[in-house]
């Protein structure tokens, strides 16, 4: 089967980080926010996303048994 040699990287590297901190979820999380908040490049927000609105509809009750 192929792999992709940069997933395999990503995995390992994910890996190596999570060990160092015992593989505890909120110190992980703790220190990917520390470290995006001294990355020294800009930091660029996505913009904000439109939620779809579906429009109403009455329910049809013709067809349901009466």
């Amino acid at each position: 089967m192929w792999t992709d040699p940069i997933v395999d990287e990503l995995h390992r590297i994910r890996e190596e980080h999570a060990a160092r901190i015992n593989f505890d979820l909120d110190a992980i999380v703790a220190d990917l926010r520390r470290v995006e908040a001294e990355w020294p490049g800009p930091k660029i927000a996505p913009p904000p996303r439109q939620l779809e609105t579906r429009p109403q509809t009455e329910p049809d009750h013709a067809s349901t048994p009466h």
